[in-house]
């Protein structure tokens, strides 16, 4: 299986949904104990996600996630250790600070795998980066802070009201300034520690076409990966991080350019000159096709 996709939220409180999006083509999901569980529900949610966990077999086909509470709420840790038994492939951590909170949520892990006789460092940590003003100034703190980092992602919702702010979207439904940074240096401190950049979601599902166009502006500036909150934005989010037809024979047209140039490190292409960044970015694109393609 290629690195995910798309990541599609599940409540963690209802055992329906989540027996209907595994069926869904997902790359992977996230079982949520956040946003989408009441108080008064959550043991109950932890419970579910646990079994559902355990049941899950088919890991190279779609990945589980788990969305826990935040590290400075008193949940987190009951999240962690009602679930890390079911061996979950990574854990979606909301409104991290900064790589601080990575390395604290590292070592927690780390005693909970040994605890469950599970390999040590299998289970990765992808945290939500954006969602407060002071963890925006932090983005550029997470290289090499844990090896169980898989990405980085940005939120707008929480953002927008940590500053106060009545939307986060000017007249014409794009993102207003602020959350376009938020985005950019998410994208860029990603890029700077060496990992995924997953984007956050489009709340209007049934906008297909503007999703559609979402995921393509996000593949070609660098994203591996979309949220999803609706089984219907699969499709479009798994073939919009695809490379089409005319990026593929592109990127095979460069890469056969300089394999025909004998060590060449500048080459012609149809009156371009092309250089190493241009085949690197070529690699790129055919690494991002399926093993079987």
């Amino acid at each position: 299986m290629i690195s995910p996709r798309s990541f599609l939220f599940v409540p963690g409180d209802s055992e329906r949904k989540m027996e209907k999006a595994g069926a869904s083509a997902a790359d992977a999901l996230v079982l949520d104990l956040e946003d989408s569980v009441s108080s008064e529900q959550i043991g109950f949610a932890r419970n579910c996600v646990l079994k559902y966990l355990a049941g899950s077999s088919d890991r190279a086909r779609q990945q589980v996630w788990v969305r826990i509470n935040a590290l400075d709420s008193n949940k987190a840790l009951d999240d962690l250790s009602a679930i890390v038994a079911g061996a979950p492939d990574g854990v979606l951590l909301p409104k991290c600070s900064s790589s601080n909170e990575v390395v604290i949520l590292d070592h927690y892990l780390t005693a909970l795998e040994s605890r469950e006789g599970l390999n040590i460092g299998r289970i990765k940590i992808l945290p939500v980066a954006t969602e407060t003003a002071a963890s925006v100034f932090e983005l550029g703190t997470y290289r090499g802070c844990s090896e169980r980092l898989f990405g980085l992602t940005w939120g707008a919702e929480d953002l927008s009201t940590a500053v106060g702010a009545s939307t986060n979207r000017e007249a014409d439904s794009s993102l207003a300034f602020t959350y376009k940074l938020a985005r950019s240096l998410c994208l860029l401190g990603a890029k700077a520690a060496g990992v995924h950049a997953v984007d956050t979601i489009r709340a209007d599902f049934r906008d297909l076409e503007g999703l559609h166009e979402e995921v393509r502006s996000a593949s070609k500036e660098g994203f591996t990966a979309k949220f999803a909150i609706h089984p219907s934005q699969i499709d479009a989010i798994n073939a919009g991080f695809l490379p089409d037809e005319s990026e593929i024979e592109h990127a095979k047209a460069v890469i056969a350019a300089f394999e025909a140039s004998q060590g060449k490190g500048v080459v012609q292409l149809n009156g371009k000159m092309l250089d190493k960044p241009h085949l690197t970015q070529a690699q790129n694109t055919l690494a991002r096709l399926p093993a079987t393609t």
